[in-house]
């Protein structure tokens, strides 16, 4: 269950978005405090959705034993969502670089004016739940395993998916101008090819839920049939 959910957890932290923001903090006139509360926003946000994905899981019993049918289910549509962002990925245009051209994003409006708020607000946005975050919850909310396991799960799914924008922060404050200079290298690879690693991402993504999602329900419902007709032969023996 653990190596499944940080499996998910794993390709959630795919944002290339997210690192591009974290430089601009860290290229700011207060790196430190920026960044840091670029990453307690990510972390707070990520921390909050998987208690409540959690909790909405547990509440609608999705966990329970006679709910494979829905539990599978779910992980099919997550499957076909992820695939769906990877075709909205893939049909957007990519914007034209225009120096002239005003922001009009909320998210390009907070980097156009840093402030405190702005890094805290901008962790919130890029980290709220996608397919794979809420697929990596979901495995460890419908395992039923015990409190302890499923605390550790969960701490193990948020440190992963904030792996992103906490390992660049610990880098910087061990050693500032080494990792702002890997950081900018990085971030140029990013631009040129973060479209591709986000597609890639969230097609793997879809394909193992669906697939999952999909053999799922067949195990199941092969399981109904067979005990349907252990059923029948029970009732027909003399």
């Amino acid at each position: 269950m653990v190596l499944q959910a940080a499996g998910f957890a794993l390709l959630a932290t795919i944002s290339p978005t997210a690192l591009l923001v974290m430089a601009v903090w860290l290229g700011s006139a207060n790196p430190r405090r920026m960044a840091v509360l670029y990453v307690s926003g990510a972390v707070i946000m990520t921390v909050a959705m998987a208690v409540a994905v959690l909790a909405v899981i547990r509440a609608t019993g999705l966990n329970l034993q006679r709910n494979h049918d829905a539990r599978y289910e779910l992980r099919l549509a997550l499957g076909v969502l992820a695939l769906a962002g990877v075709a909205f990925t893939m049909l957007r245009k990519r914007p034209r670089p225009d120096a002239g051209q005003q922001r009009t994003g909320f998210l390009d409006r907070l980097l156009a004016q840093p402030s405190p708020r702005a890094a805290f607000v901008s962790g919130v946005l890029l980290f709220a739940p996608g397919a794979t975050f809420i697929a990596a919850v979901q495995v460890v909310a419908t395992s039923n395993a015990g409190v302890p396991v499923t605390v550790l799960a969960l701490v193990l799914v948020v440190v992963i998916t904030a792996l992103v924008v906490w390992l660049p922060l610990v880098g910087y404050l061990s050693a500032p101008e080494a990792t702002t200079r890997r950081l900018a290298a990085l971030n140029g690879w990013l631009r040129a090819h973060g479209r591709t690693v986000v597609i890639c991402a969230l097609g793997v993504a879809g394909a193992v839920l669906i697939v999952n999602g999909a053999l799922g329900l067949a195990d199941v419902h092969l399981a109904g049939t067979r005990g349907d007709r252990r059923a029948d032969r029970a009732i027909a023996r003399p």
